[in-house]
C-alpha cells in the first residue's frame, strides 16, 4: 500500500491546492498520511512571503525526511517557483516543480526510486496565464470547504514575492465555482471559504466581480455559510457591503 504525506506552509489558498494534489493521489490508490509518519511520498507545498516562511520550508524538509528517510520527496509551490537552485542543495530532495507544474505531480513520480540529483521544472512567472480549480472537500474530513475562486495577483507590494511566485491576477469562472459549489452541497457540506491571493480582485480578468459572484453562490440549495478569507480594503465597495450584511448567508 502507497503512502504519501502532504504538508502545507502558508495560507488558506495553499491548504486548498494541497488537497487537491491530496485527492490526486487517492485516485491513484495512495493513503494519505502525516507527515511524521513513514511515507513512500512527501509532497511539501510551499510559501515564500517572508524570509521566514522559507527558513520554516527548509525546517520542514529536513524533519520529513528524518522521519521517511527512503521517501521521494518533492518540494512544490511558491519558494519552489523563486528559489529551485536554494532547494536543489538540499540533500534528499527528488522533485521540485513551480507554481503551475505541481498540479502535473503525478506524471513525475510513477516511480519512487531516490534520485542523485532532483528535477527541477519551474515555468518563468511570465509563462502562468492558466488557473488550476482546487477545493478541499473530501480530504481530511473537514467540516468546511476551501474553494479556490482566484490566484496571483497584480499589486507589486514591496514586502510580498507573490506577484513574482504566481503571476498576475487570474479568476475561474463564475459558472464553474457554482457548478462546483453545488457539488460540494451534495457531500453534505454546508460552509465554503472563498479563498485566493487577492479574492476582491475576482473576475478582474473575467468581466466579472465578487459581488456577482456571491449573489450567485448564496442561491446554491444547500450551502448555509459563505466566508471569504481575505478581501484589501480598497476593493471594499459599498455596495459589496450593503450585499454582505443584508444577506444571512
Amino acid at each position: 500500500m502507497k503512502r504519501v504525506a502532504l504538508h502545507t506552509l502558508g495560507c488558506k489558498l495553499n491548504f486548498a491546492e494541497t488537497a487537491a494534489l491530496g485527492k490526486q493521489f487517492e485516485q491513484r490508490g495512495y493513503v494519505p498520511v502525516e507527515i511524521t509518519d513513514t511515507a513512500d511520498v512527501v509532497v511539501i507545498n510551499t510559501c515564500s512571503v517572508t524570509e521566514h516562511a522559507d527558513r520554516e520550508c527548509r525546517q520542514v524538509i529536513r524533519r520529513a525526511m528524518r522521519h521517511s528517510p527512503d521517501a521521494f520527496v518533492a518540494v512544490v509551490g511558491c519558494y519552489a517557483q523563486l528559489h529551485p537552485e536554494g532547494i536543489s542543495a538540499i540533500g534528499g530532495v527528488d522533485l521540485i516543480l513551480g507554481a503551475s507544474e505541481k498540479f502535473n505531480i503525478l506524471r513525475y513520480i510513477d516511480e519512487h526510486e531516490k534520485r542523485s540529483q532532483p528535477t527541477v521544472v519551474v515555468s518563468p512567472v511570465g509563462e502562468i496565464e492558466s488557473i488550476a480549480f482546487a477545493d478541499s472537500a473530501g480530504f481530511r474530513d473537514r467540516t468546511r470547504v476551501f474553494l479556490k475562486v482566484q490566484d496571483g495577483c497584480d499589486y507589486h507590494c514591496s514586502f510580498c514575492t507573490i506577484p513574482l511566485a504566481r503571476g498576475g491576477s487570474r479568476s475561474v469562472a463564475a459558472n464553474e465555482i457554482v457548478d462546483q459549489a453545488r457539488a460540494i452541497a451534495s457531500q453534505g457540506y454546508k460552509e465554503i471559504v472563498l479563498t485566493g491571493v487577492n479574492v476582491g480582485d475576482y473576475g478582474a480578468s473575467t468581466g466579472s466581480d465578487l459581488l456577482s459572484l456571491l449573489k450567485d453562490l448564496v442561491k446554491v440549495d444547500g450551502i448555509e455559510r459563505i466566508r471569504i478569507s481575505s478581501v484589501e480594503p480598497n476593493l471594499l465597495s459599498d455596495e459589496l457591503l450593503e450585499f454582505w450584511f443584508q444577506e444571512e448567508k
